[in-house]
């Protein structure tokens, strides 16, 4: 029965094309002044976020009433991603203090992401439902990777602001960039090009490759070195930190 009801979720979160009487776009405002006040440089005070875990609730709340199918694509991809990344947050503050890794909130028979918690157009989904059934293969945007937040440290640092339909895409673009140009993100020592790990994760979300990727979002010194190497390249994969992106 539980099978059933989490496909009839899936099928009305996403039905499409919207229609016309379209929502203009989801009020963020919560979700916001949360974020200014509790992340900073991509790592997250929980602590504060536990002492405004109402607010957050009430955030919730409100995207748990929102239409997704009444959204225009691009702030449907929005909601979503800050959808998930606020589930994330309250997923961790369900153990905040006594958590060092968002990997202590699950089990041997059940990881963090398969526990069902997202409150969404009247269904209930788990993180991996999101992600793996909506945002990845909905909107088919390798950039969302570096979106979407899954508080460890091995991840894309989380957006100290929400996504919005009208600047999404500069929101994505600035986030690829940002992670892929990070030094502490990759070591390029010819022929070894070490990267992260979501790379092998995810590779099908990148069907142009890791390095015409790579060549495309990076910057200055980098980007010549890229281009310079050529197909001498070798590709390589960083350890993943699961530890706590906690300030």
């Amino acid at each position: 029965m539980r099978r059933l009801a989490l496909a009839a979720t899936l099928a009305l979160l996403l039905s499409w094309p919207a229609p016309a009487a379209a929502q203009a776009e989801v009020d963020h405002g919560l979700y916001a002044a949360l974020l200014a006040r509790h992340v900073e440089h991509g790592l997250v005070d929980y602590e504060g976020f536990k002492r405004e875990e109402a607010l957050l609730d009430r955030y919730l709340e409100e995207l748990s009433r929102v239409d997704p199918a009444r959204l225009s694509r691009q702030e449907q991809f929005a909601f979503y991603i800050n959808a998930y990344n606020a589930w994330t947050i309250k997923l961790v503050l369900t153990r905040w203090p006594r958590i060092s890794s968002i990997k202590d909130l699950g089990s041997w028979f059940r990881s963090p992401w398969k526990i069902p918690l997202v409150r969404l157009a009247g269904g209930l989904l788990t993180l991996d439902e999101l992600e793996h059934g909506i945002l990845r293969p909905r909107f088919g945007d390798p950039r969302v990777h570096f979106a979407v937040n899954c508080a460890s440290r091995g991840c894309p640092p989380l957006s100290a602001e929400p996504f919005r339909g009208r600047t999404l895409e500069a929101q994505l673009d600035r986030l690829t960039a940002d992670f892929l140009n990070d030094p502490a993100r990759y070591r390029l020592e010819e022929p070894d090009f070490w990267v992260s790990s979501l790379f092998r994760w995810f590779a099908e979300d990148f069907p142009e490759g890791t390095l015409a990727f790579y060549r495309r979002h990076a910057r200055g010194e980098l980007r010549e070195r890229l281009l310079a190497a050529g197909d001498r390249l070798r590709l390589r994969y960083l350890d993943w930190d699961w530890s706590l992106n906690a300030r």
